[in-house]
């Protein structure tokens, strides 16, 4: 039987972003304070915290993630007004983006306890 190289490449992309998904919602989730529009740095803010969920969404659901890529989707959309804008977020937009981060926080640990690298049962059947 030959390798499946790409299933194999698929299985180390699948680990990699399961590896920082937990750190990279926590990390938007910590820097709630500093996306308030009238902080100094909050278009930085801002921007970081778009481009890291804007990966979640563009990877999730093609590695195995589908429901963590929707929900990561619904975080961008608070986020992309402000990011096209170059300004900081409206006190009703963290409020928004902090619900939206636990409802992705949730999907994350839902996904991550339902799915230990499925190459790896197969290799063992």
């Amino acid at each position: 039987m030959l390798p499946d190289h790409f299933t194999d490449r698929l299985d180390v992309v699948r680990r990699r972003f399961a590896s920082s998904l937990e750190s990279k919602i926590k990390d938007t989730h910590a820097e709630l304070a500093n996306l308030s529009d009238g902080r100094a740095n909050a278009v930085d803010v801002v921007a970081n915290a778009y481009r890291r969920i804007h990966g979640i969404c563009g990877v999730g659901g093609a590695v195995g993630f589908a429901a963590t890529g929707r929900a990561a989707k619904d975080v961008e959309n608070v986020l992309i007004g402000a990011y096209r804008d170059r300004r900081g977020l409206a006190a009703a937009e963290i409020s928004r983006l902090e619900k939206m981060l636990g409802i992705l926080a949730a999907a994350a640990q839902a996904e991550l306890s339902s799915s230990s690298t499925p190459s790896t049962s197969k290799k063992e059947e």
